[in-house]
């Protein structure tokens, strides 16, 4: 308490003469009055239709503050990285996996190959739906082994399905090329 103390008494030193001590011109606040009287203050910029759209703003920031809570709700379930660090690494070295078979799959995307990987896509929805409901069961199950197992496999399950994807992409390539090449010659 005392530092401060000291230190405001030294800051009050160092700024002496130079804090504004000087009174306002005799009538000063009766000119600054006159003026504010003589302004139009019936005239205001807000007219009640300014309310109106106001209020249908309010309401709709409202609504989406209100929907974007509801979304950023916590998980249902326990994810394989809340049993234990080393099914935290197994869980992301699953996940850069999918990752990257995802972007090899994408990078080969075309209008020859767009059905079968729309079609894997759909097999990892279904995949990735299950893997959520595991979740939840591992929560409620107090972490038990089975779930985890069925979880890792889901993940196996995933990986298999982009692989497979994989291989079936570079079989089009290789009969689409072998086409082009038996037409050319």
């Amino acid at each position: 308490m005392q530092d401060k103390k000291d230190n405001l008494e030294e800051r009050l030193v160092e700024l002496n003469g130079q804090f504004d001590i000087e009174e306002p011109d005799i009538g000063h606040f009766n000119r600054f009055e006159a003026k504010l009287a003589s302004q139009d203050v019936t005239k205001s910029k807000w007219n009640p239709n300014t309310w109106k759209w106001l209020a249908v703003a309010a309401s709709i920031a409202l609504v989406f503050s209100l929907s974007f809570n509801s979304f950023t709700v916590e998980p249902e379930g326990f994810e394989l990285a809340d049993v234990s660090p080393k099914m935290e690494e197994t869980q992301s070295f699953f996940v850069l996996t999918i990752q990257s078979e995802l972007e090899q799959i994408n990078l080969k995307r075309n209008d020859d190959n767009k059905q079968v990987i729309d079609d894997a896509l759909k097999q990892l929805d279904k995949l990735e739906k299950n893997y959520e409901e595991l979740t939840v069961e591992l929560k409620t199950s107090n972490k038990d082994k089975r779930i985890i197992y069925a979880m890792i496999s889901n993940y196996q399950q995933r990986i298999e399905v982009l692989q497979f994807v994989l291989e079936q992409l570079d079989e089009i390539e290789q009969f689409k090329n072998t086409n082009n090449e038996e037409t050319i010659i």
